[in-house]
């Protein structure tokens, strides 16, 4: 009995794709992310990342100290020089970054509820009984049995 002859040679495996080809994919891939994550990804760092522009550019125009001061509202954008750059960011610091961080809580806390909010009535009123059923009868408020 002879041996099969061997199957020719496949060859090397292909090259891997380059870098940015890589990264391409990545990206596009971000839309089977779920909601925040996606948001957070997709538009979150634009707007975080043109807060901190600002932000730089005060701590080198005002002073990193002024600038958060400004930024957190212990100092007025009207007592630092120059005052074109300190006004934006006392904006940034009173309005975008509170809804960025409110609407991010606010949206974890909506996807908590859903999640408790998915069981039927009937399935809890059946828990809470056989619960109640467990742990035998109830007294009145403070009353032995």
């Amino acid at each position: 009995m002879s041996t099969p002859p061997a199957p020719p040679s496949a060859g090397p495996p292909p090259p891997r794709p380059a870098l940015w080809l890589r990264l391409r994919a990545r990206w596009a891939d971000r839309h089977a992310l779920p909601r925040l994550p996606y948001w957070l990804l997709a538009r979150g760092t634009v707007i975080v990342a043109a807060c901190g522009l600002v932000y730089l550019l005060n701590g080198v125009l005002i002073g990193w100290v002024n600038a958060y001061n400004v930024m957190t509202g212990i100092a007025s954008p009207a007592t630092v020089r120059p005052q074109w750059c300190a006004w934006p960011l006392s904006l940034i610091g009173w309005a975008a970054i509170p809804a960025i961080i409110g609407g991010t809580a606010g949206y974890l806390i909506t996807e908590q509820i859903q999640a408790h909010h998915a069981r039927e009535l009937s399935a809890v009123l059946d828990e809470l009984r056989r619960l109640s059923e467990q742990s035998g009868p109830h007294t009145g408020a403070g009353g032995d049995p």
